[in-house]
This record gives C-alpha cells, structure tokens and sequence, in this order.
C-alpha cells in the first residue's frame, strides 16, 4: 500500500474511532444502567478506557505528526492535542472519573476534539499539492 494511501486510511480510522468513542462517552450514564443487566460491563472498566485511550493517543499523534510532515499545518494538532489532553484528565483524575456525568462529558469532548483532529489533518492532506512552495 503506498505511504499516500496509508496515511489517508489512518486518519479515517482514527476520525471514525474518536467519533465513535465520543458517541461511547456521550451514552456512557445510559450505558451504566443497562450493561451490566446485558453482561457487558468490562466496556466500562477503567482499563478498557484507559488502553482505548492509550491507543487513541498513539494513532492519533502517529498520523498527525506523519501529516505534519507533509503539510506543515498546526490546525489538526490544535485539534488533536487538546482532545489528547481532556481524554487523559479524564480517565487519571479520580475525582473527575467517578463522577458519571463530567467523566462523559470530559469524555465527549475530548473524543470529539481528537476525532475531529483526523478529520482536519485528512483535509490538509487531500488538498496537498506538489509544486514549487512544497516544503518536501
């Protein structure tokens, strides 16, 4: 797979999976009341969280940085860095994590910030063209 299309396929999977944990985090006080009835209660765990987190952390810094290369644009990593930021308050300050609604709502904005990231830094790719002001 060429290096253009690798990259183009990380971001959508990294905006695709920041998305989707926005809309985990944004359900997440629903969630608590039905889970554990349906037997799926380790999607709440803190480990699940915290290793999502960890995995979101190194997607997403990987191919933003990856992306910086080429476009030397800051606009995904203003993005990304702060979402990166509230995600990890939110799952390591105790205080914050047991209490369900800011924990989710720290959650969802943090997921969406990260997601949204992907989604500027799949733009600035796209719209890279090579002529004479490409800085590679």
């Amino acid at each position: 797979m060429p290096p253009h299309t690798r990259h183009r396929w990380l971001d959508r999977f990294g905006a695709a999976g920041s998305l989707v944990c926005a809309v985990h985090c944004a359900l997440l006080p629903l969630a608590i009341a039905v889970l554990p009835s349906l037997g799926l209660s380790a999607w709440l765990s803190e480990g699940f969280e915290a290793g999502f987190v960890l995995f979101a952390s190194l997607l997403g810094l990987f191919s933003l940085a990856w992306g910086y290369r080429r476009h030397r644009a800051v606009r995904a990593l203003g993005l990304l860095l702060p979402g990166l930021a509230i995600l990890w308050v939110g799952v390591l300050y105790p205080p914050l994590h047991q209490s369900v609604l800011p924990h989710a709502v720290a959650m969802t904005i943090g997921g969406t910030l990260v997601g949204v990231g992907h989604l500027v830094n799949l733009r600035l790719n796209h719209g890279h063209v090579h002529d004479a002001s490409c800085a590679h």
